[in-house]
């Protein structure tokens, strides 16, 4: 039951809400008459690379939304506090990234070009509030290590200095999923925490599916997308390690062994949601809406209209 009158102490997640209240900046802020410093071909290839990180933005700002109320019925009182001003982060990034495209003269990739990312960020919002944590960790460390190419190598243009204002952001909302998952891992049962750990290994094989359509991008953007991944891939495991999650939490040879037997269960429920996901994206194959995107993530009904029809 969430309680009226909460009794909380000042925590490290109030100190990163009052830092973040502190450091709100908003897309009037941003000089958008910079320079790109990027010939057609690199705003093309910027404007696909940056759809994984522009949909992850949106989904967090969707997922923190029913995330929250979780964190409230469990008294989690200062991850609720702190979660409301990730959420207005997140919207922030979703629009100031929506306007970039505009400069741009671009759009993202469909997500037809690209059904690992939907899959991806379908990924994300399964779950309870500890899955969707370690996901947000995981989508963060991904697109902080995007940001930082472009805030390192274009310092002068749009999108460098865009991409230094957010990463101000991304590091709070790291030190956040770090702490919260601390606290939280030591308190799981063996076969939760190997669904964690199955977790993030379906993350980054997903991660290597999308490298896959964007290394023609990346290589016009003078990008080495196979180190990228791996660079990206050793932090992950250094942060898995660092809340107490690696595998040799499992390291057993017994087929006997009763989280051994858990993980199969959770590979068969894992091979069940991808049939089933499969089947709803070839659904959406059928449509030419791309708003669809948002609804399946929602796992809501959408109103037939002219344009899907």
């Amino acid at each position: 039951m969430i309680k009226i009158f909460p009794q909380f102490e000042e925590d490290l997640l109030i100190r990163l809400f009052h830092k973040g209240v502190k450091a709100q900046w908003t897309a009037s802020d941003v000089e958008w008459e910079q320079p790109l410093m990027l010939n057609e071909e690199e705003a093309r290839a910027l404007a696909h690379m940056l759809t994984p990180v522009y949909l992850g933005e949106q989904s967090a700002m969707i997922g923190a939304s029913v995330v929250l109320p979780q964190m409230a019925m469990a008294g989690e009182t200062t991850s609720q506090i702190y979660l409301s001003s990730f959420l207005m982060d997140e919207a922030r990034h979703f629009e100031v990234l929506t306007k970039l495209y505009h400069r741009l003269h671009e759009d993202p990739l469909n997500v037809r070009q690209m059904p690992a990312m939907l899959r991806y960020h379908n990924r994300l919002r399964k779950g309870d509030r500890i899955d969707w944590v370690w996901g947000i960790l995981i989508s963060d460390i991904f697109a902080k290590n995007f940001y930082q190419i472009f805030f390192r190598s274009q310092p002068n243009a749009l999108f460098g200095t865009l991409s230094g204002r957010i990463l101000q952001d991304e590091s709070r909302h790291q030190a956040f999923a770090e702490h919260y998952l601390k606290r939280a891992v030591p308190q799981l049962e063996s076969a939760r925490l190997q669904a964690l750990v199955s977790m993030k290994d379906e993350l980054l094989s997903t991660m290597d599916s999308m490298y896959d359509r964007l290394v023609d991008d990346a290589a016009r953007l003078n990008i080495d997308g196979r180190q990228f991944l791996d660079d990206l891939r050793a932090e992950i495991e250094h942060k898995a390690t660092r809340i107490g999650l690696n595998q040799s939490h499992f390291d057993d040879d017994s087929t006997t062994h009763p989280v051994k037997r858990v993980f199969q269960g959770v590979g068969e429920g894992i091979k069940s949601r991808s049939q089933d996901l499969s089947s709803k994206f070839q659904a959406l194959k059928a449509s030419r809406c791309d708003i669809c995107f948002v609804a399946l993530l929602c796992q809501t009904r959408l109103v037939t209209t002219a344009r899907c029809i």
